[in-house]
């Protein structure tokens, strides 16, 4: 087992020169506890909220999860088809995730077949007016990127013409 990776967190795999590492337990990243960068992510993760809360709803699915969630309670099969692109797996993962982290609420209904419903937690719904405005930002800074690449493209066309 590779130093600084804990001896219950993967199995270490030999195949040729090539090492693979395989998480035994689920949802959980393969990285070194003493690396730099995960020291670091931790003393940020403590001292800035921004830091803290981006950790919490950021990367590529989550937004769009709990920015849907906004307009009420949603089954699963709702909130997939309603999220172009994102996989079976992807939303279960990113779902757990937001269950974890008490922003969103599970319902399963003892039903056959079961039925099971995803809604924002009241601290999720804390979080309305800020995903409002980052998404208003977001609308108006891409906006002002697309005018600025149409004003530049003309310029960049006499430039490779003089060329």
């Amino acid at each position: 087992m590779e130093e600084g990776y804990p001896k219950d967190s993967g199995i270490l795999y030999y195949s040729g020169a090539l090492r693979i590492f395989v998480a035994a337990r689920k949802n959980e990243r393969m990285r070194k506890e003493n690396s730099s960068n995960a020291i670091n992510g931790k003393q940020l993760r403590g001292d800035c909220g921004t830091y803290y809360t981006l950790s919490l709803i950021g990367g590529r699915w989550k937004p769009s999860i709990l920015w849907r969630l906004l307009d009420g309670k949603l089954r699963y099969n709702e909130l997939k088809k309603s999220i172009t692109g994102i996989s079976e797996r992807v939303l279960v993962l990113q779902l757990r995730e937001l269950e974890n982290d008490h922003l969103v609420k599970r319902i399963v209904y003892p039903e056959v077949p079961p039925r099971v419903e995803y809604e924002l937690t009241p601290l999720g719904w804390s979080m309305e007016s800020m995903l409002q405005h980052i998404s208003d930002w977001g609308n108006l800074h891409r906006e002002d990127t697309m005018a600025r690449q149409s004003a530049e493209k003309p310029a960049v066309a006499a430039m490779v013409d003089k060329g």
